[in-house]
């Protein structure tokens, strides 16, 4: 037999990975900036994705997920849950009735991005509400985009949110966390198995440095969003730019849609460029002020060529360049991006004398 200290007080530390006053103390914060009863916190924004799904499936069940969502959240679902016979049909979030067709008896989860982080579309949280709500279907929705300061989709119903903490809550590009927020019942269900035992824990120390970027959050998401508001204004003027995704913006085909969800807009943004990979990453690799990176949400602005946009023009290819913008003048950044204008006009003109 074993023995080991222990205290009959609710709550008390008894080791770390079971709790501890620092991450307590963030998690605290969290769920009021969230406006939820309770947070759980990670190691990870991947651990809090998959600790939420987990909690609310069993083997056989069924999810409905939104086609564009974050590619880790898709490798879970496909390559992990599929170990245990859960079924998963991505949809279209775009439309409710595309969520509602794909309902079936052993649907348990619809999981949302609002926006997605790639092509930026929304889905309507309050009627993606009512229909879960109708069939006692779970609501989980990564809200990292948007920002506890800008979107809280408890208030409108959602079930469960989670967030990526590597992103803006963190804000300087030097640490990993994810968070689970929502009603304390569901929290507390998921606590003990898919958090502690799962181990997917955050230290006291990341814990401290999430501390430190709530401090400054308010303040930097609004100089984000001021300059994300700019530089899309600014690349919807440009006429080699296909089409430029950011709900910020006037042009959005569901700009009316995020007026009325979120208060103001994430600084992650992508273009769709007429041109091939190879001249994206021509000119990506020429910017001054952008480094070539796959997160978004800190200090500095970032840059990602993804790849071919699936419509593409049959007349000439179409590229997905993805921008994180971050806390650097917006003149000087849009005066590194003016290179757009030279360096496409003139690989265009090659590219017909060729």
């Amino acid at each position: 037999m074993f023995s080991f200290a222990r205290s009959d007080e609710p709550g008390a530390f008894k080791y770390s990975r079971m709790g501890n006053p620092t991450v307590q103390e963030l998690e605290k914060r969290l769920a009021v900036l969230e406006k939820g009863e309770k947070a759980q916190c990670f190691a990870s924004g991947m651990a809090a994705i998959s600790a939420a799904i987990l909690s609310t499936v069993r083997a056989g069940d069924h999810i409905i997920c939104v086609d564009q969502v974050y590619f880790g959240t898709r490798e879970f679902l496909e390559f992990f849950l599929a170990r245990y016979g859960v079924q998963v049909t991505y949809v279209d979030g775009t439309s409710v009735d595309t969520i509602k067709e794909a309902i079936r008896d052993n649907t348990t989860l619809i999981y949302l991005e609002s926006p997605t982080s790639y092509y930026f579309q929304l889905q309507d949280l309050t009627a993606c509400v009512q229909v879960a709500k109708a069939r006692n279907i779970t609501t989980i929705i990564d809200n990292t985009w948007a920002s506890p300061c800008y979107q809280n989709p408890l208030a409108m119903g959602i079930d469960l949110v989670v967030h990526s903490l590597t992103k803006y809550v963190g804000g300087h590009s030097d640490v990993l966390g994810g968070a689970i927020i929502g009603a304390a019942a569901l929290i507390d269900n998921l606590s003990r198995i898919d958090h502690q035992l799962l181990g997917g824990i955050m230290t006291p120390h990341t814990a401290s440095l999430m501390l430190r970027g709530m401090r400054t959050l308010p303040l930097r998401m609004e100089r984000l969003s001021k300059s994300a508001n700019v530089i899309a204004e600014y690349f919807d003027t440009i006429p080699c730019i296909r089409k430029v995704n950011f709900p910020g913006l006037s042009t959005h085909p569901q700009h009316e849609l995020a007026s009325s969800q979120m208060s103001g807009s994430g600084s992650l943004m992508s273009i769709e460029l007429k041109s091939t990979l190879e001249q994206a990453r021509a000119w990506v690799d020429r910017l001054r002020y952008f480094r070539i990176g796959l997160s978004f949400g800190g200090y500095e602005s970032l840059v990602l060529v993804v790849g071919l946009v699936p419509d593409m023009l049959q007349d000439h290819p179409v590229t997905l360049i993805r921008f994180s913008i971050g806390l650097e003048d917006p003149a000087d950044l849009i005066e590194d991006l003016s290179s757009i204008h030279q360096f496409f006009s003139l690989n265009m003109r090659h590219d017909k004398l060729g």
